[in-house]
């Protein structure tokens, strides 16, 4: 048969959105690279008997006319709208159409409307079994997945099979694990099926898939990598000899304490690790959930890792039941003397399937349900203690103070002594965040806030 796999483009993704994504595909790092990753993990377990050709929306147009057997679209929240879109006008033409993602497992309901198959879960077990059933002209409304998938199981890509992938020049995302049992309420891994279940790939199956990849830069584009330490620890030591350069995600509280764990991942060629450290409010951390991070270590965990040769980026969330308007002025002040190489600045958003979403909605509080503006740069919920434009003000103050032009080239300038990957790096991901500190935060359009 012949598939067409679609990643879908929100039509209003902004000039912020768009760097956001730019960023992502120079150098790897955590879920931004989702899409390339659901396409590798797809065109994997595809028999091969089978062809795909796959349409990235963000580089090329969809071709309705297109001759083949099944569509499939994965999409996540964000993309959903035109996901839809997408998926209507292919079944106007008499095309089978299956949507699976992130978004399809939280509001299933919602997808059925617009395709003749839905998945809900993990698509490893379940696609080759749908390309059989379809063969069979006996494709089922809805496969939900029934068991947590055996990652060692899922077939490793061959080197010719990557070249299809249209991946950043210099870097390529690898997933080695699913799930994350610390569920924090604004997280959409935790609150998906068996997503807080931690599940690991061996070691050598991890080795055995990093030798495919031809580009030197790879990003982890995994929940943690500090959620079992002693398994991390092994793969550090088996890297050492792959002559990689990498950049990882941890948590404040492993990392501030585990020497042994830092000194493995600066030999094993870790540049940078992607710390969830949410807010300078410890109020506000104990409110979300998020057990691993105490805020008066933050400034020493920052230390440590610097100490390794690795530098820190720091994730921060505003607008939380907590926040005030404040916050902003609080968190620039905080964070001044912090010595963070980079900071990824976000506003709380209700994503559906979440408890924050449930929390949120049950309360009146969802502003808008057009999915296409739940992209982390725009204000979809009404704060509790701020207006949605002191939201959305408030974090356009923190960019620009962050990224000011001195300070951004002061900590591009820093990165000498930590060696030429971090260098490289460091000045390229300041300067697009520079820009996008440049562009404005929308409110919905379509809202008229008053107060």
């Amino acid at each position: 048969m012949e598939i067409l796999f679609i990643y879908p483009w929100p039509k209003k993704s902004s000039d912020s959105y768009f760097l956001s994504k730019l960023k992502w595909s120079l150098f790897s790092s955590l879920a931004s690279a989702s899409d390339d990753l659901v396409c590798q993990t797809i065109v994997a377990v595809t028999p091969k008997k089978h062809s795909i050709k796959m349409v990235d929306e963000a580089t090329e147009k969809v071709d309705f006319d297109e001759e083949t057997d099944l569509v499939a679209i994965s999409t996540l929240t964000r993309s959903a709208p035109r996901a839809y879109e997408i998926a209507d006008e292919f079944r106007k033409r008499g095309k089978k159409v299956v949507l699976g993602g992130w978004h399809v497992s939280a509001l299933p309901d919602e997808a059925k409307q617009h395709a003749d198959s839905i998945v809900i879960g993990e698509g490893e077990d379940i696609f080759p079994q749908l390309l059989k059933d379809l063969e069979k002209d006996k494709l089922k409304p809805c496969y939900e997945q029934d068991k947590i998938v055996n990652l060692d199981k899922v077939p490793i890509l061959s080197k010719e099979e990557r070249k299809k992938f249209k991946s950043g020049p210099f870097s390529q995302s690898i997933q080695i694990s699913k799930g994350c049992p610390v569920g924090c309420n604004f997280c959409s891994i935790s609150y998906r099926k068996f997503g807080n279940i931690h599940r690991k790939r061996s070691v050598e199956n991890v080795i055995k898939e990093i030798q495919t990849i031809p580009q030197k830069l790879i990003g982890f584009a995994d929940p943690s990598l500090t959620i079992d330490t002693k398994y991390t620890k092994q793969l550090f030591k088996a890297l050492k000899g792959e002559n990689k350069i990498f950049s990882c995600e941890g948590n404040a509280n492993v990392l501030g304490r585990d020497d042994e764990l830092l000194k493995l991942a600066k030999e094993a060629g870790c540049t940078a690790w992607y710390v969830g450290f949410e807010s300078v409010s410890q109020e506000t951390i104990d409110s979300i959930g998020k057990t691993t991070n105490k805020v008066e270590n933050y400034k020493s965990v920052i230390k440590k890792i610097h100490h390794h040769g690795m530098r820190v980026e720091g994730a921060f969330i505003f607008g939380f039941d907590t926040d005030t308007p404040t916050v902003f002025d609080e968190t620039i002040n905080t964070i001044k003397n912090w010595d963070l190489d980079l900071v990824d600045i976000s506003i709380l958003t209700p994503y559906p399937g979440t408890p924050l979403f449930d929390y949120l909605d049950k309360d009146n509080r969802i502003l808008t349900r057009d999915w296409e503006l739940y992209d982390s740069i725009h204000v979809v919920h009404k704060p509790k203690q701020m207006t949605p434009k002191e939201l959305a003000d408030g974090v356009q103050k923190v960019w620009e103070e962050f990224y000011s032009p001195f300070k951004t080239i002061k900590r591009a300038a820093y990165s000498v002594k930590l060696g030429k990957y971090p260098l490289i790096s460091s000045v390229l991901r300041n300067y697009l965040y520079y820009r996008v500190s440049k562009k404005a935060l929308v409110i919905p359009t379509s809202l008229t806030i008053s107060n």
